[in-house]
């Protein structure tokens, strides 16, 4: 899903313009522009890359004033070039700018993560490995931020704590073995829960799986150890990569097998793509009356 539901969306939107507004709202607009001034102006991609999150720009733009006009000229998932119009608006010049910044930030902010899974996702195309995320995203943002993933051509890893069991090394450490946290995990929620278990060694690589787990996460092993760790797995289980995967490695990395590569930096640190929202023109004025 690359589109999600009005409730969703408006109370993320509500909030960040009410941090942007205050009580008193846009005191420059208020102050300089006249209230009855009406614009058209473009929403562009000053940069290429591929598009997530341009419903959530334009519904605050709603939020703000129904009276504005938006029309989506792409959907989410395109992929444009620099200086390609993404959508157009109209309507009360205060309105439009009251929402500008908040419809920009998320827009490229989203965007940026999708461009970043959509270039890790042509690089490992044909290996049968899937590009996922993890819940290293922004505070309050994780549900816009994995739609951009799914956008980008991505799959999404568990949304919260609360959805599947994962067990990292500080639970393994807390409890004393690798196999032993799966068995006391798989027990504890059954068989409707995923259970997945980060190893750093192919040598827990058996017991966990003979313990019940469903998926084992391959935390920073090279290359070589994945191989192996695939061949051994022999599809009894989902094998996953995670740790400091990055666009040089990534094929490598897929090529090994692997049936999913978590990685944590295309919600945590993707950059932002650069987005823009320019005024058309004013009219010359009629002088030849």
């Amino acid at each position: 899903m690359t589109n999600l539901p009005d409730p969703i969306v408006d109370k993320i939107l509500i909030a960040a313009l009410a941090e942007d507004l205050g009580d008193a709202g846009d005191i420059t607009s208020t102050a300089t522009v006249p209230a009855a001034a009406a614009v058209t102006a473009t929403l562009l991609a000053r940069r290429g890359g591929c598009i997530a999150g341009i419903d959530i720009a334009l519904r605050a733009f709603f939020l703000v004033d129904p009276t504005v006009v938006t029309v989506s000229l792409i959907s989410n998932g395109t992929v444009v070039e620099a200086g390609a119009a993404v959508a157009t608006i109209a309507g009360p010049a205060r309105s439009i700018l009251a929402a500008e910044r908040v419809a920009l930030n998320l827009l490229g902010r989203l965007s940026g993560i999708a461009t970043a899974t959509a270039d890790l996702v042509s690089r490992v195309e044909g290996t049968g490995a899937k590009i996922t995320d993890t819940r290293k995203t922004t505070p309050g943002l994780r549900v816009l931020e994995k739609m951009a993933v799914r956008a980008g051509g991505g799959v999404n890893h568990r949304f919260g704590l609360y959805d599947a069991v994962l067990i990292k090394d500080n639970h393994i450490a807390a409890v004393g073995s690798a196999a032993k946290a799966v068995e006391q995990g798989r027990a504890e929620v059954g068989h409707m829960v995923k259970v997945e278990v980060e190893i750093e060694s192919i040598d827990d690589l058996e017991s966990v799986i003979n313990a019940g787990a469903d998926a084992v996460m391959l935390d920073n092993m090279d290359p070589v150890d994945m191989r192996e760790a695939v061949n051994t797995a022999a599809g009894r289980v989902i094998v996953e990569a995670s740790g400091g995967i990055m666009p040089d490695t990534v094929r490598e990395v897929a090529e090994t097998g692997v049936d999913i590569i978590s990685v944590g930096w295309i919600t945590h640190s993707a950059p932002a793509l650069d987005v823009a929202l320019e005024f058309d023109p004013a009219p010359e004025p009629d002088v030849s009356a």
